[in-house]
């Protein structure tokens, strides 16, 4: 065989085997992504479980990041390898086909992963102003798209409460009036703006929500329906 053609072989044989490497370090990478988000959302599951049997939770395994930054995706694979607190709630508005569990806490690492429960405001799924927060380039973009009467859906191990929006508006960061506690439940959901934004944004968007129903989880002895022990 002449040099050249040993040359190429042996370049075949390279190529082949970095791109085996590859296409398994993808789907390692795809695997992990997947069943670390489910394990955010089992974590709710078992914390609802134990108030009643699950009612069956629609939750995609890995969120839509079409609308989000690169910036805010590589954050994400990087926190999703990492184990992370229960989820408090589950927070979805159909209208943008948004759906994220919402965590304790707005530090970074949180919001990397999901929604977050800003602290001092009323826990979900209770009375009083619950403030939930977001980061603008990654789930709660889809904020921009919202408007006056949609609904809220946030679902607790409690019950599923559904609010209505009742208004959209700008506000300075240091405008924490937002957050004040109501006499009714509220929620109040809160993210950077502008929304494409380059840099530290200088404003914050506002969401506010007023429940206009509640479904609680219903008692069902396990075992009597195939829904009771694993999500949809």
């Amino acid at each position: 065989m002449s040099p050249g053609r040993h040359f190429l072989l042996i370049a075949e044989r390279l190529a082949f085997a970095f791109g085996f490497i590859g296409l398994v370090a993808w789907g390692w990478f795809q695997f992990r992504s997947t069943t670390t988000t489910r394990h955010d959302l089992e974590q709710f599951a078992v914390s609802r479980a134990a108030v009643a049997p699950l009612s069956g939770l629609s939750i995609d395994h890995s969120p839509d990041q079409l609308l989000w930054s690169p910036t805010r995706i590589n954050a994400w694979r990087k926190v999703i390898a990492e184990p992370g607190p229960a989820p408090l709630a589950v927070l979805r508005i159909p209208k943008l086909r948004l759906e994220a569990a919402v965590l304790p806490g707005t530090d970074d690492r949180t919001l990397d992963r999901g929604l977050g429960h800003i602290e001092y405001t009323a826990q979900p799924g209770t009375d009083g102003n619950s403030g939930i927060a977001g980061h603008r380039d990654s789930f709660f973009r889809a904020l921009k798209d919202i408007a006056p009467d949609d609904l809220i859906e946030l679902e607790t191990p409690q019950a599923t409460d559904v609010y209505r929006v009742e208004r959209t508006w700008i506000v300075s960061p240091d405008d924490v009036s937002v957050l004040d506690p109501t006499p009714m439940r509220t929620l109040t959901l809160v993210t950077c703006y502008p929304f494409y934004y380059v840099g530290s944004a200088p404003k914050r968007f506002i969401v506010r929500g007023v429940r206009i129903s509640s479904k609680p989880v219903s008692w069902r002895p396990i075992g009597r329906s195939s829904r009771s022990s694993h999500l949809s």
